[in-house]
């Protein structure tokens, strides 16, 4: 797309063709990230710190509880940490989760995904089992 630069917690795209800016936050990637692990079935929710979990249990929602993303020079890192359902295959469930956060990154910011690293916080119990 032409020259690109990071700026503060920004990913700024320069055009070439001098139309103009665009920029993308890095917690938009984020957000992009986690509603794309949380779409994939198996998983059950986004894991956090306490925190994250003192506030979510407040009526506080985060989409990027979970969720830490880096980017440098147009590459993207993403770490998850999930709450999974129990009764599904944990390889078979993380590797869609892969294949799905790097694929809504990549398609909805243009920019390249290296790594989706998962890590299994739980296995949730359906209510009433």
């Amino acid at each position: 797309m032409g020259k690109e630069e990071r700026q503060n917690s920004n990913y700024t795209i320069m055009d070439n063709e001098g139309t103009g800016r665009v920029q993308i936050s890095n917690e938009v990637i984020t957000i992009i990230a986690g509603l794309a692990a949380t779409e994939t079935k198996g998983v059950a929710s986004m894991a956090g710190n306490i925190t994250n979990e003192l506030v979510s249990r407040m009526g506080i929602k985060s989409l990027s509880r979970g969720v830490k993303v880096t980017v440098e020079n147009g590459i993207v890192n993403v770490d998850l940490t999930l709450n999974l359902d129990y009764g599904y295959s944990v390889p078979k469930t993380c590797q869609k989760v892969q294949e799905k956060v790097k694929t809504a990154i990549e398609n909805m910011t243009g920019l390249t995904v290296e790594n989706v690293n998962v890590q299994i916080a739980n296995v949730m119990m359906e209510s009433g089992k």
